[in-house]
């Protein structure tokens, strides 16, 4: 009786184990497990770094070298507008100067050196005391190789032509400073990147992507949507539109020049834009059932406040009794000369008579 037993309770359990095998596993099925991370996982890294203390020590000789290893030959994408020539622009608190109309002037008498979406290459990192001064395309100034300064001299004195006398291309690049308080503080290269983030982008991954960065919400829904917005200038309608086809120049009946790109043909739409300088004014389209649409009032103002005009406007709105540190009857330092307090002016000095004088005549 006990094999038989042992016999009969074998298949028992054989259909125990497979039944409760089988409703694990569709168990799993329907509702799979959870999967939890390790304990010591982290999450990803942000891309922006902490900002910098208020009381950091002075940059470190180690880290300077490190920034510098780290900047140089690197390349970033600018958000702004650059002017040609020696004249660069200077960051610090993350305003850039000059800005405004005055950057305008520059950019209008120098010319562009680097516009916003252009790709820029770090060629120079310069740590001073209280900036860091960065060249950018070479710099305003293309400096001369090594070997372009030896001097050679033969045995009477004469110097001797090695041709290192070759012409120095026109340079086309400018820089960038950034400027801090009392001095470069200590920081990480994330956190400088950050720091010139309102000039350079460091994050984008082509030119069109970081032309997009730089403009306002509603122009880049714009041009993602390849709609033109009256207001915008000419690089806005490339990006939307692409170069034109066609181009026509005339005056209107005020006498005013314009310039208008055509994009497309019948039976398609066609669309007219419209400039007047560098800004659009007008956009017709005609529709292909024959509807007409024109749209002249400005849709997006471009226009940058200028914040040394906003600062010399405070300063003439200043009430006459505002607290000054000048001693009473002292003037202003705009005036170039002062008057005593009691109004009259000074007699200019007399030279002596030996000197003579402007106008008189001169011995002999």
């Amino acid at each position: 009786m006990r094999p038989l037993r042992r016999v009969s309770l074998l298949p028992g359990v054989i259909v125990l184990t497979t039944a409760s095998t089988l409703a694990a596993f569709g168990q799993s099925a329907n509702n799979p497990p959870a999967q939890t991370a390790p304990a010591n996982a982290t999450s990803a890294p942000s891309p922006h770094g902490p900002p910098v203390a208020a009381n950091a020590p002075r940059m470190s000789r180690e880290t300077r070298l490190n920034i510098i290893r780290d900047f140089e030959t690197e390349m970033a994408y600018s958000r702004t507008a650059f002017p040609m020539g020696s004249k660069g622009l200077v960051l610090k608190d993350g305003t850039t100067t000059p800005n405004g109309e005055q950057l305008q002037q520059d950019l209008t008498l120098y010319g562009p050196s680097i516009k916003p979406g252009d790709p820029v290459h770090l060629s120079f990192v310069q740590i001073k005391d209280n900036h860091i001064h960065f060249e950018i395309n070479g710099g305003p100034v293309r400096r001369k190789k090594w070997y372009q300064r030896v001097q050679v001299y033969g045995t009477a004195g004469t110097p001797v032509n090695t041709g290192s006398d070759e012409t120095i291309e026109n340079p086309h690049g400018s820089y960038l400073d950034l400027y801090f308080d009392k001095y470069v503080p200590e920081m990480t290269a994330q956190q400088l990147r950050d720091l010139l983030s309102p000039v350079l982008d460091f994050s984008a991954h082509n030119k069109e992507e970081a032309y997009l960065n730089t403009l306002p919400p509603k122009v880049k829904q714009a041009i993602v949507a390849h709609h033109v917005l009256v207001g915008m200038n000419s690089d806005m309608v490339i990006h939307a539109m692409g170069r034109p086809p066609m181009k026509d120049r005339e005056k209107d009946s005020n006498g005013v020049e314009y310039e208008e790109w055509i994009y497309g043909k019948a039976p398609e739409d066609v669309n007219f834009v419209r400039f007047v300088g560098d800004e659009v004014v007008r956009v017709e389209t005609m529709k292909v059932n024959g509807e007409k649409i024109v749209r002249t009032a400005k849709e997006v103002d471009l226009s940058q406040p200028d914040k040394n005009a906003e600062a010399k406007k405070e300063q003439t709105d200043r009430p006459a009794n505002a607290p000054s540190l000048r001693r009473p009857g002292e003037d202003s330092q705009d005036v170039p000369t002062a008057t005593p307090a009691d109004g009259a002016n000074p007699t200019p000095p007399v030279p002596p008579p030996d000197i003579p004088q402007q106008g008189a005549p001169g011995p002999g």
